[in-house]
């Protein structure tokens, strides 16, 4: 086992390309993308009531080493921080053996 980093993301639909280049830009090249989220947050409720995907939010998850966060940070803050959206980052255990990770 060893310690990695979560990165979870949500975000605009329309921003997720930026989001997944600016990941695969700072060495995060494996993520997972779950399509029309729901739920409520600061800024009130996000529903599923619009008759077009405009609206859409996206929740990306992603791991990295723990020496790849700082330019994940500098990738994702500015779109962020433009386009809106929120991203939380959290210690985790991966089971898998760093050799294994290595090989692949």
């Amino acid at each position: 086992m060893h310690l990695v980093k979560k990165i979870e993301i949500i975000a605009n639909s329309f921003e997720t390309n930026k989001i997944l280049d600016g990941l695969d830009q700072s060495g995060v090249h494996g993520h997972a993308v779950i399509h029309n989220v729901t739920g409520k947050g600061l800024r009130g409720e996000a529903t599923e009531d619009l008759d077009t995907l405009m609206g859409e939010n996206v929740y990306i998850i992603a791991f990295c080493m723990p020496e790849h966060l700082k330019p994940v940070v500098e990738h994702i803050r500015p779109i962020l921080n433009k386009f809106g959206g929120t991203c939380y980052i959290s210690d985790v255990m991966e089971i898998r053996s760093l050799k294994c990770v290595a090989s692949l």
